[in-house]
């Protein structure tokens, strides 16, 4: 069996069962590792992806599941010459800690700017309290999505 997916614009083949998670597919077979393993559970977020412009926790979603449909990475978002403004407000409120938990947190961060130009700083933390951080740097994170949300209106 072979599961087809398109991953940041890209078409991709993997030889995965239709029932294996979409994070092993990304990590293993493709070889995108912005999303982490961290409970297999979909209670932590660190492994959320955008399906369709959605987060979703890549984890326990079959890959099945995003045949014929867009899954966008935090790889999909920029690169190291040229930063979505996510990743760039990300660095400059040095909002990273140890980093484990920042791709969901941007991806979840990038769903509700997609649909929010503007949030107050409640639609953020409601959009994030999925996403766990263990390190404390909640705050930062916060700022962070909000000078995003500055560059990019």
């Amino acid at each position: 069996m072979t599961v087809s997916l398109t991953v940041n614009g890209a078409r991709h083949s993997s030889p995965a069962a239709p029932d294996t998670p979409l994070l092993y597919v990304l990590r293993n077979d493709l070889g995108i590792n912005s999303p982490k393993y961290g409970c297999g559970v979909a209670q932590c977020g660190s492994c959320t992806v955008l399906l369709d412009g959605q987060p979703v926790r890549s984890c326990n979603f079959p890959a099945s599941g995003a045949e014929q449909r867009s899954v966008t990475t935090l790889e999909g978002l920029g690169n190291t010459q040229k930063l979505h403004a996510l990743q760039k407000a990300f660095i400059d409120e040095q909002a990273v800690q140890c980093g484990y938990c920042i791709p969901g947190m941007i991806m979840s961060a990038k769903a509700l700017l997609d649909k929010t130009r503007n949030p107050s700083e409640a639609q953020i933390k409601e959009a994030l309290a999925a996403n766990l951080c263990r390190c404390g740097t909640h705050n930062r994170i916060v700022r962070a999505v909000q000078r995003a949300a500055k560059e990019l209106a």
